[in-house]
């Protein structure tokens, strides 16, 4: 299978970037699923139903989030019958969603796990043995896996990467909107990049007005962050994963310029 994999959405740039753009990506790239991370898709904090709606319609297949999943308080009842929107595995037992999901598509089963991690980040259960826990049920039904790790230390993305190297097919980072440039396939078989980027402004800081987040740094007063609209780009990876063996055969990076102000 061939999976295209987007990096967190930022708003309404983001959110048309990836409208106007996945269709023919999709034919170009001749790619099975689409996952999204959609964390940031509503005015730049959190998602919405309707706005989960509005991506699932352009033909995605999962969309994971992030710590801002509970940003948008109509979040909490809706990602409870919205099997197709992710929160990270590892929140406490009880906590409403999911975060895993096991799909079939053209005859072939594969998975998508949403962890979060905790340096620097909300204090979660830990996302090692979480995730350990939860492969002994994923690997009765499949051996395509692809782990969207949320998190901002580049060392506990990396370590993770080695944690499940042949154990799923892919590692990908989100989080921290800055693409990195160290995709490879780990020795045995896992595909891994620390960060996968961000569909949204690029002329910005991470999606926001550099003006909101220049002067917050400045005053160290609360601003009103305000979703950036120039130099849209589509951020992304294409992983390519044997369907029996589950292990990778191909990662490459995406940067699809939407080529015009929002």
């Amino acid at each position: 299978m061939r999976f295209l994999i987007v990096g967190d959405v930022v708003g309404k740039p983001g959110r048309r970037v990836l409208r106007e753009k996945l269709s023919s990506l999709r034919e170009e790239l001749q790619v099975d699923a689409v996952i999204v991370n959609g964390e940031n898709a509503a005015g730049g904090l959190g998602i919405t139903p309707e706005v989960c709606e509005e991506i699932l319609g352009y033909g995605v297949d999962v969309i994971t989030t992030g710590n801002h999943i509970w940003d948008k308080k109509e979040i909490v009842s809706y990602i409870e019958h919205q099997p197709r929107l992710l929160r990270p595995l590892n929140y406490p037992d009880g906590v409403p969603g999911r975060g895993s999901l096991i799909l079939e598509k053209g005859g072939k089963v594969w998975a998508v796990v949403n962890l979060s991690g905790r340096v620097f980040m909300p204090p979660l259960d830990c996302p090692f043995r979480r995730m350990e826990e939860e492969l002994k049920h994923l690997h009765e039904e499949t051996r395509l896996i692809l782990v969207d790790f949320h998190a901002e230390a580049s060392s506990e993305k990396i370590a993770m990467g080695w944690f499940l190297d042949g154990k799923v097919s892919c590692v990908f980072g989100t989080h921290t909107h800055v693409a990195t440039a160290d995709e490879r396939i780990l020795p045995q078989g896992t595909a891994y990049i620390t960060d996968i980027g961000m569909t949204g402004a690029h002329d910005s800081v991470i999606g926001i007005e550099i003006a909101d987040i220049v002067g917050r740094f400045l005053t160290q007063m609360p601003v009103k962050y305000r979703v950036a609209k120039e130099n849209v780009k589509l951020n992304g990876i294409v992983v390519e994963v044997d369907d029996t063996t589950g292990k990778a055969q191909k990662i490459f990076r995406l940067s699809v310029p939407l080529a015009e102000h929002v």
